[in-house]
Order: structure tokens, then sequence, then C-alpha cells
């Protein structure tokens, strides 16, 4: 017998996701999802810096990355979780023409997502 809220993913359950998200809507609708399906929310960071700080010092398992944090491009942030090994996805709503060529290999969640694309791109970044 599973202790998994209703909803829960047993490959998500318990991972620790740094929430990078500048709109506090969509921020708040990530969290949402994301504990619906087991995982653990670090930040949310609506920032470049303690967005940076927490992808170089906290535990993590995976991130959620918005492209473009408040007018500025979220790679500071990707190259400290890729120098550390922890997966990551993009979220943005211009699709992965958006993003820059060194990270186009990288799942992309595009806006407006619902919680099973969400869970499908973050199951994705893990394999």
């Amino acid at each position: 017998m599973s202790s998994l809220a209703p909803g829960a993913d047993q490959k998500l359950a318990g991972l620790r996701v740094l929430v990078v998200e500048d709109e506090v809507a969509i921020s708040l609708l990530l969290e949402d999802m994301l504990l619906d399906l087991g995982c653990e929310v670090v930040g949310p960071a609506g920032r470049l810096a303690p967005a940076t700080e927490l992808a170089q010092a906290e535990r993590l398992d995976l991130a959620v990355l918005d492209v473009n944090l408040a007018g500025q491009p979220i790679y500071p942030v990707a190259e400290a979780l890729s120098a550390r090994g922890i997966p990551f996805v993009f979220s943005t709503g211009y699709g992965s023409a958006g993003i820059d060529e060194p990270y186009r290999d990288r799942p992309v969640l595009q806006k407006p997502f619902a919680q099973h694309e969400l869970q499908r791109v973050l199951r994705s970044a893990l394999s």
C-alpha cells in the first residue's frame, strides 16, 4: 500500500524541485502542481540573484526555470545547475526557439501548461 497522495507520481515524489519564476500567479500554480505530484518545492525565486544562490547552495534534484526572469536571461542559473549535474527544464511562452543554442537539448515546458504536461517534462528531464 502506497503512502503517496492521490495524483502523486512515484518517480517524482520526494524530489526537491527549485522553482524560478517571476510571475507570481504562475509561480503559485507551479508550486501547487509540484506539491500535487509529491515534490518538495525549493524557492520559489523570482529574481536572478536569489535563484543563482539557491542553484549553487541548496540540495536539489530538479529545477523549473522561467527563461526570461524580470527581463534577464536565466542562463547563469542554468550554468550553476549544469555545473552541479542537476537536471532542469525551461518554462517559456516562446517555445524552444527562444532557448539559447547550448541549452536547446533541454526539455521545454510551453506556457500555459497543464499538470500532466509538467509531469511529462519533469520525467523526461530525469531520464
